[in-house]
């Protein structure tokens, strides 16, 4: 069951499992397959349906991090995000410490253009190694070609290309980039677009991930998820007035561009649903209220009803579609 393998311990039997140590070895076994493949890393970010998958699964395992020029650094796709962090704050890289505890895989937060507290890979990303199934061709390709937005790249949602490893200009310092989260410049003790100490920006956004559940815990059923189920929407600064307008308050928002980005996680709380809000084997979080958990003998469609429960909720109140963030496989929200 490919439940093994996800963050979520949800998911039904694949065909064949075939499993690579290395981004070369899957790039072969995904050529060779004669049927569906999906890759699989870390399982942090996916949810399979509970039919599984009726094709070849290519287990991505192993990694590796290699210091190129200058302040460039290459990370295998493979390897594993968390021990990366780590690693850039041992030999003082600043760039990615605010993305500290995020499970999963180096070679899917391109993909995602994963983000948490301040930064986002797309800030720090210098190329990205990709096979191009179709073209059967691994090329370099730049930031601009990855077309990063906010928790999107061209990668996603497109099988077509497969991420292999990733550059990182990781700038050589002690300290961390200006912190720009305000709940982390507050624990610890600073002003918004100050720079702290790498190891204390990396400690704090660990404990601030571990309380709303966001850390890995074998025993702790808060973290059994795939992380934020739901996406921030992003909505005209028309439809924003609209909203407080209705409300007859403000909502929690950030600038985005020209738009405002909303919180997800403060609409679901104000339609109704609260930490621990439970159907069956499946539950908010009961430390945050944007994590969809399995509580142990869960399946997916169980899953996704109650995803689907909320986002029909937000959307009656609001007037705003909640999207999933995790990539669906066999599975339909």
């Amino acid at each position: 069951m490919l439940g093994r393998f996800t963050t979520l311990r949800l998911g039904g039997p694949a065909r064949r499992l075939v499993t690579a140590a290395t981004a070369e070895q899957a790039v072969e076994a995904l050529r060779a397959a004669d049927e569906p493949t999906l890759l699989l890393a870390g399982g942090s970010n996916v949810v399979i349906g509970d039919a599984g998958f009726d094709g070849t699964v290519v287990l991505l395992r192993g990694g590796g991090i290699e210091c190129l020029d200058g302040d460039l650094v290459r990370v295998q796709a493979g390897q594993v995000w968390d021990e990366f962090t780590a690693w850039t704050v041992a030999h003082g890289r600043s760039g990615v410490e605010c993305l500290s505890g995020i499970p999963g895989s180096a070679g899917a937060t391109p993909i995602q253009n994963v983000g948490a507290y301040g930064q986002e890979v797309a800030q720090t990303i210098a190329s990205v190694r990709v096979w191009d199934r179709e073209a059967d061709e691994i090329r370099d390709w730049s930031p601009a070609e990855c077309g990063f937005a906010y928790r999107h790249s061209v990668f996603k949602h497109e099988h077509r290309y497969f991420v292999m490893s990733v550059d990182f200009r990781l700038e050589h310092s002690d300290l961390s980039q200006p912190i720009a989260y305000a709940e982390a410049a507050k624990r610890l003790g600073v002003e918004v677009g100050e720079r702290v100490p790498l190891a204390a920006a990396r400690e704090v956004v660990l404990a601030l991930r571990r309380g709303k559940g966001m850390v890995l815990d074998e025993d702790d059923h808060d973290t059994w998820s795939a992380g934020s189920f739901f996406t921030n929407p992003v909505i005209d600064a028309d439809d924003f007035r609209s909203l407080v307008t209705g409300l007859g308050r403000d909502a929690p928002h950030w600038p985005a561009g020209d738009a405002v980005k909303v919180s997800a996680a403060w609409l679901i709380g104000a339609a109704g649903f609260e930490r621990g809000h439970r159907r069956g084997n499946v539950s908010l979080s009961t430390k945050h209220t944007l994590a969809l958990t399995n509580r142990g003998g869960a399946t997916t469609a169980e899953l996704l009803a109650l995803a689907r429960e909320i986002a029909d909720d937000v959307e009656t109140k609001f007037g705003i579609r909640l999207r999933p963030e995790p990539v669906l496989i066999g599975a339909d929200f």
